[in-house]
């Protein structure tokens, strides 16, 4: 934790005295492309990392480098298609059957941040959940969009506590002002590039992995989860704003 803190001070110092604190502008909302790695048990079962996109929203409190919110994030850590025909009776027409193996993640958000500079470094608290899913649909054949989605069904879910930290760097592209639809009144709004990493402890799940279910001659459908910790190292980077 003492070398966390000086990793803060020395950013807060790099970015020069008397910076004004994040309380002006106390909104804060982002878009990252989300890495996760799984860990521990979790990496014994699922050795491929999942990508996906994650999304936070925070308010910082008044005069104050603290700041509380959500943070919300989805993962695809597996994924096949396979081609059938649409029917017994219409066997000349094909379509892709597809299979996600899928994480959601919601957790309550707790971060300090010191200074809104050119740097802005940040230490994030993490308490909340991940769902695991399986979903399988069928589209049209080579179809890019989710509008050729004939049918979908959840094959298998759970869901388990997950907790964690982490930190990152906030780099400022952008510095102007908004004006208040309502008041009409101006108010500072920053853009900036995030950086950042978080290890989230995740609890006992059962979850499909590839390969986990089978179809039988007679179509009956068989399946064989895996069971274990569902510990995560996510990386993200992406745009916040500050407003």
């Amino acid at each position: 934790m003492n070398s966390i803190f000086k990793a803060l001070v020395l950013g807060s110092l790099i970015t020069g005295s008397a910076l004004p604190a994040f309380s002006q502008t106390p909104f804060q909302a982002g878009l990252n492309f989300l890495v996760g790695v799984p860990q521990g048990e979790f990496a014994d079962n699922v050795s491929d990392p999942g990508f996906g996109f994650s999304g936070h929203f925070g308010y910082t409190i008044p005069r104050s480098v603290f700041a509380i919110g959500a943070n919300l994030g989805f993962l695809v850590y597996g994924s096949e298609t396979r081609k059938e025909p649409f029917s017994e009776t219409i066997p000349d027409v094909t379509v892709d059957v597809s299979r996600t193996n899928s994480i959601f993640q919601g957790h309550l958000m707790f971060r300090i941040q010191p200074v809104n500079g050119f740097l802005a470094p940040y230490i994030d608290g993490l308490f909340g959940f991940n769902y695991l899913f399986t979903e399988t649909s069928v589209k049209n054949e080579d179809s890019f969009n989710g509008y050729d989605e004939i049918a979908s069904s959840t094959n298998y879910d759970d869901i388990a506590f997950s907790y964690g930290g982490g930190g990152g760097m906030m780099l400022r592209v952008y510095s102007g002002m908004h004006e208040n639809d309502e008041t009409g009144e101006e108010k500072p709004f920053q853009v900036f590039i995030d950086l950042g990493m978080r290890y989230l402890l995740g609890g006992e799940a059962e979850y499909l992995t590839k390969g986990s279910i089978t179809i039988t001659e007679d179509s009956r459908v068989l399946y064989s989860p895996s069971k274990s910790k569902t510990d995560l190292l996510n990386f993200h980077i992406g745009a916040s704003v500050a407003f």
